[in-house]
């Protein structure tokens, strides 16, 4: 193995600063592999099974929504990941040219709610498939060793979070062709085919629950694509994003699905990979363990960098070091097991709720965030303002995307359907959450429409300020 240079340390030296030029480096594929092998997982797995179980749509049914979902979804994340580039810097600092230096904290605190809240779902759910592979470990011990684990990866970084995810691809994606090969070699119900059926809403709830899943991701996807060189321009990540996310997602939601399908009506999704399986579920369950882990270390390193955002916001001559980040991330490490370790039985359900529920403020974030940067500003930021303490050209606060935003939450309100709370209309199409559409349609528009008056304001006066 050739040695590490001292431009490519063990440990990431950066954290929320703009990443230089010259050391810049990776390629576009390695979005791929970052996000196909992050969504081969339990997770969606899972959520794939409810497509059958709670939709009760049938196999070609179940398999048109999902890929229409996710393949929409897909142009937001992949659009996102697109920015890390050209940027140089984490998702959550960029929005301070679209909100302003402290007006961007309130994005960031919830996106920091979202990644804790994923860290401690996920380390439990990594404690209880320690358990169910060596029974002899308890479970606060296992839950300690997948906590830790997914810490370690974090605390290293952004070139290790990478590295892993190309050996999982291949590892993963095997895995998973083998599971589809052996359930397909093997005699499948009578039923196979036929249960389940065409509804409109379960299919609609199938594509939205498609949208809403590939929107989650949009906060953090320019942290992991910041490191690569600025003139790999924006096509080539959006595709490697685009292309790793949905196929990932898709393939794992079918997945679900079909395991789903090849056993008896009812079997808990897990224990129904397990039986369509065969002898190759226990390996499928190592696997799903590992990457539990791999994946859970995107949450801790998302967490820990928005906490420093927050703290940097407040503090604009101080570059955080890497001492920082490993501290803070012991911080979250201790904080989230002590959660973790008190946890109820139905913890990671009432949780992913409370996440689901949270989705309501991403999706008047990342339409603003698409617009001001492709529409409105094309790309084209000052880096420096970014990092001002009065907040250079983009100022403490942005009033016109603030209120942008908060029109954007409050018009889904009435159309949330969501496990803390259902609004009127809710069920206009029944168990499916539209509110995400209604947040799109209402808020590109109208931050489009304040944002270009803005700017037409500023251009006005600066004439007149010049004819006079």
């Amino acid at each position: 193995m050739p040695q590490m240079s001292r431009q490519d340390p063990l440990i990431e030296n950066h954290t929320v600063d703009y990443v230089p030029l010259a050391e810049r480096h990776g390629k576009a594929r390695d979005l791929f592999t970052l996000w196909f092998s992050t969504n081969i997982a339990p997770l969606p797995i899972v959520t794939g099974a409810m497509v059958a179980q709670v939709f009760h749509l049938n196999l070609v049914w179940g398999l048109l929504a999902i890929a229409l979902g996710h393949l929409l979804g897909g142009i937001v994340i992949a659009l996102a990941s697109a920015q890390g580039p050209r940027m140089g810097i984490p998702q959550m600092v960029q929005s301070r040219g679209q909100f302003g230096r402290y007006g961007a904290l309130l994005i960031v605190f919830f996106a920091a709610l979202i990644y804790i809240g994923f860290f401690i779902s996920n380390i439990v759910l990594a404690g209880k498939s320690i358990v169910g592979i060596v029974p002899a470990v308890p479970v606060p011990a296992s839950i300690l060793i997948g906590a830790l684990s997914a810490t370690a990866i974090g605390v290293i970084g952004y070139r290790f979070i990478h590295s892993l995810n190309r050996i999982g691809t291949w590892v993963m994606g095997s895995a998973l062709l083998a599971g589809f090969i052996y359930i397909f070699a093997h005699d499948l119900p009578a039923d196979f085919l036929t249960r389940g059926g065409f509804n409109a809403a379960g299919w609609l709830a199938t594509v939205s629950l498609g949208v809403i899943w590939q929107i989650s991701f949009s906060p953090y996807t320019s942290d992991y694509s910041r490191y690569l060189p600025a003139d790999i321009g924006i096509t080539r990540p959006f595709i490697a994003t685009y292309l790793g996310a949905t196929l990932g997602t898709i393939l794992s939601f079918a997945f679900g699905l079909v395991a789903a399908l090849a056993t008896p009506e009812g079997t808990e999704a897990m224990v129904a990979v397990k039986q369509a399986t065969g002898w190759l579920g226990p390996i499928l369950m190592v696997l799903f363990l590992l990457n539990i882990i791999s994946h859970n270390a995107l949450n801790l390193y998302g967490a820990v960098l928005s906490i420093i955002t927050s703290i940097q916001t407040f503090a604009s001559h101080w570059t955080p070091s890497i001492k920082v980040r490993v501290v803070l991330s012991g911080v979250v490490l201790a904080g989230c097991c002590l959660v973790a370790l008190g946890a109820s039985a139905d913890f990671i359900s009432q949780f992913i709720g409370l996440i689901l529920a949270l989705l309501l403020v991403l999706v008047p974030w990342a339409s603003i965030n698409l617009i001001d940067f492709y529409v409105i500003k094309r790309g084209v930021y000052d880096i420096a303002s970014i990092f001002r303490a009065d907040g250079g050209v983009y100022g403490r606060f942005n009033l016109h995307a603030i209120v942008a935003y908060f029109i954007g939450i409050i018009v889904q309100l009435p159309f949330a359907n969501t496990s803390l709370y259902v609004g009127p209309w809710a069920n206009l199409v029944d168990g499916a959450d539209l509110s995400w559409l209604v947040g799109l349609v209402v808020t590109c528009p109208l931050y489009y429409c304040l944002a270009t008056r803005q700017h037409t304001q500023k251009a006005r006066a600066a004439r007149l300020g010049y004819t006079d």
